[in-house]
């Protein structure tokens, strides 16, 4: 009787050392993998598939929205709260690069060179469902021979609700561009950052002088013939403000309705407002507006009012914004008298009128 005692005893002291043993290796194990997470490994792990919901507006419009809230995937749930501050982007942490997929853009600014789509771009960026590739990829215009997945490639990863964007001016004047882009999606969105002409050639040309500075004088390059006033076309500063020429040629594979375009001298005189109309026109919340922006006197346009967390504000770089060299009045005057009639048919095909006289 004595020897089943202690015989008992020394069998429960023993389960309860098990018991301690099995605890202590336990909470080893979850130290150890907690102290491998925090180090960035578990980033390599398998990311889990959450459930898409494809949207198709009037337009057939590619994209997609969240789920309802009972069917909203952890990603997007986080997404959407972070979207309810203007001053946290997603993109601004890790779970924006460690969820989500590489699409093709579903809006290109296709246009044009020195009309306001670098500032378009920047201010497009601020908004939580907006994300963009930062340099020009020259994708239908340079590369096109590099394929569609090399293109893809160059795209940042995007989450439920977001759309992919990319900018590229020189896609409005190449002739093979409209086609290219519509081989890759018939429903992308295009927009056109337009100027007028005559400031957009100056502008063109106060660029190329400040990497040539033995450049000859804007008015030899304008005209073929100084004495009868002839215009050269063929020099890219004066083509590419031939508006009406280049979007005869996206027409022939996009309608209209496909198109919005934006105002480069409303972009600096009213950023809010032309936001307002690009927002409107890819299908997002109105984020972006006027309590964004303030004047820059120095520069002579807009800039983003500095984010949460930062020391200074958001502007261009030097390169935008440089004074214009003084061109002759009688200059100016045969440019405007060139570019007339085809500003006139650009606002008929378009159905906008910019103001340029």
């Amino acid at each position: 009787m004595g020897c089943s005692k202690w015989s008992a005893a020394f069998n429960f002291g023993h389960l309860k050392a098990q018991s301690k043993l099995s605890v202590f290796f336990t909470m080893v194990l979850l130290f150890t993998y907690l102290l491998y997470c925090l180090n960035g490994y578990c980033d390599s792990l398998p990311r889990p598939v959450y459930e898409h919901q494809p949207v198709s507006g009037n337009d057939g419009a590619e994209g997609e929205q969240f789920l309802g809230a009972h069917n909203a995937s952890p990603v997007s749930l986080v997404r959407k709260q972070l979207s309810h501050s203007p001053n946290v982007h997603p993109s601004n942490i890790s779970i924006a690069n460690n969820f989500g997929s590489k699409k093709f853009p579903q809006a290109i600014i296709i246009g044009v060179k020195k009309g306001g789509t670098r500032a378009l771009l920047e201010f497009l960026r601020v908004h939580p469902d907006v994300r963009a590739v930062g340099a020009e990829p020259h994708f239908f215009d340079r590369f096109y021979d590099r394929g569609l997945e090399w293109y893809r490639s160059l795209m940042p990863r995007t989450l439920e609700g977001q759309i992919t964007m990319e900018k590229t001016p020189s896609y409005f004047i190449t002739k093979e561009s409209p086609q290219r882009v519509h081989s890759m999606s018939r429903q992308t969105k295009l927009i056109v950052v337009v100027r007028d002409p005559v400031t957009r050639a100056i502008s063109d040309y106060t660029q190329t002088l400040s990497k040539s500075p033995r450049l000859p004088s804007f008015q030899r390059l304008a005209f073929r013939n100084t004495t009868t006033g002839l215009i050269d076309t063929s020099w890219s500063a004066i083509r590419i403000g031939i508006y009406a020429k280049h979007l005869e040629n996206w027409l022939r594979y996009f309608p209209l309705s496909r198109f919005l375009f934006v105002s480069g001298e409303w972009l600096v005189t009213d950023p809010a407002g032309e936001m307002g109309r690009v927002q409107d026109f890819l299908g997002l919340k109105r984020v972006v507006t006027d309590k964004h922006f303030y004047f820059n006197q120095t520069k002579g346009f807009p800039c983003l009012k500095k984010p949460e967390g930062s020391s200074r504000p958001r502007c261009l770089g030097k390169s935008k914004g440089r004074p214009h060299p003084l061109i002759p009045s009688e200059v100016l005057l045969r440019l405007r008298d060139f570019y007339r009639p085809f500003n006139l048919k650009f606002y008929q095909m378009t159905g906008q009128d910019f103001g340029w006289i």
